[in-house]
């Protein structure tokens, strides 16, 4: 099925995201995600690709053309495209709060600048051809809340600058909707953002299944919960599709992800949807089902893949090849059920 879309990615950003060095979960290696992806197979399907997070230390973003160079040349040999890009947006990597002050607005309009320049070497090299850069607001909800419009019309200028940059670059901005991210941490309010930037043909929206899942239940905002606790199955679909409708005519990234309905942080990153294994029996979501609401249309918004996205599971996890071969029959079902020739 090597002419079926979506292709199937996998995300690099696990062995980084919540990681500490000194601790029982230090940092995975770019190298050794890469082979535990490459080395993944169901029924003679592999992953196709993988989303690169552009952040010490798999990408110094800084770093020569030569070095990205030789960084594609060894995922094209294991047999890998490149997608989607996370841009090195947070305060502490290149860029800064897209709600802060004018030099960090200004680092993360760079942080853009610096994806776009990473995404054209991949694209010129031929290992990357298709895929967006992944953006959020690099902020928290908490101080976006001490004054909620004037915050929002904020990152909605720096997102439409950095957005200036994206379509110069011919690339699109793609925002992760997550309860942890300042003016992005409700589905209303990502709604409100967007049509805020009003740039639907640069900037879009990020979807995750795990991510998405605590929007229904109004975490970090529950006037905009759609759900109570105790719902039942009727009750979680009719949910479903209100949010859904909403956001997938924005949705241009998407991952596919399990939630068991629970916060989580680790290392520096804020409490935010748990990722749960694609068989977790705590896991609330019918993936294949769900990834049906948010894959209607995907091919005319020009979507050509999906990644997993399994943040701040444990190094033992992420390190047992059976992980990703559960994973990865999860992404073919979806691709089987929803996908496109």
């Amino acid at each position: 099925m090597s002419n079926a879309y979506p292709k199937l990615h996998n995300a690099m950003w696990p062995g980084l995201v919540g990681k500490e060095e000194g601790t029982d979960h230090p940092p995975i290696s770019l190298d050794r995600m890469l082979d535990m992806t490459a080395n993944a197979e169901v029924d003679g399907q592999k992953f196709q690709g993988v989303d690169i997070f552009l952040f010490h230390p798999h990408t110094d973003p800084y770093a020569s053309e030569d070095v990205f160079r030789a960084m594609a040349d060894t995922i094209a040999e294991k047999g890998l495209n490149v997608g989607s890009v996370v841009a090195p947006i947070w305060p502490g990597t290149v860029g800064g709060s897209a709600m802060g002050g004018e030099e960090d607005r200004k680092n993360f309009v760079l942080a853009v600048e610096k994806a776009c320049r990473i995404a054209r070497i991949f694209n010129e090299h031929g290992v990357r051809q298709y895929g967006a850069i992944r953006i959020d607001s690099a902020d928290n909800p908490e101080n976006w809340a001490q004054a909620p419009e004037e915050n929002t019309k904020k990152i909605a200028e720096t997102f439409r600058e950095a957005a200036k940059v994206a379509q110069d670059h011919g690339e699109r901005l793609a925002a992760e909707g997550e309860i942890c991210w300042a003016g992005m941490h409700s589905w209303r309010d990502m709604v409100n953002l967007l049509e805020t930037v009003d740039m639907p043909d640069v900037l879009g929206f990020q979807s995750d299944q795990a991510h998405t899942y605590l929007y229904l239940l109004g975490c970090n905002a529950p006037e905009h919960a759609l759900l109570k606790e105790g719902y039942s199955e009727a009750e979680f679909y009719e949910a479903y599709q209100v949010m859904t409708d909403a956001l997938r005519p924005w949705t241009i990234d998407f991952h596919v992800a399990q939630n068991d309905g629970s916060v989580h942080g680790t290392g520096a990153h804020d409490a935010t949807g748990r990722h749960c294994l694609a068989d977790d029996p705590n896991g609330k979501l019918d993936i294949v089902k769900t990834a049906g609401y948010w894959l209607r249309g995907a091919e005319a918004r020009g979507m050509k893949h999906v990644c997993w996205d399994g943040c701040m599971f444990s190094n033992a996890v992420l390190e047992d090849q059976q992980t990703w071969n559960t994973i990865l029959n999860t992404m073919i079902q979806v691709r089987d059920a929803h996908g496109w020739n």
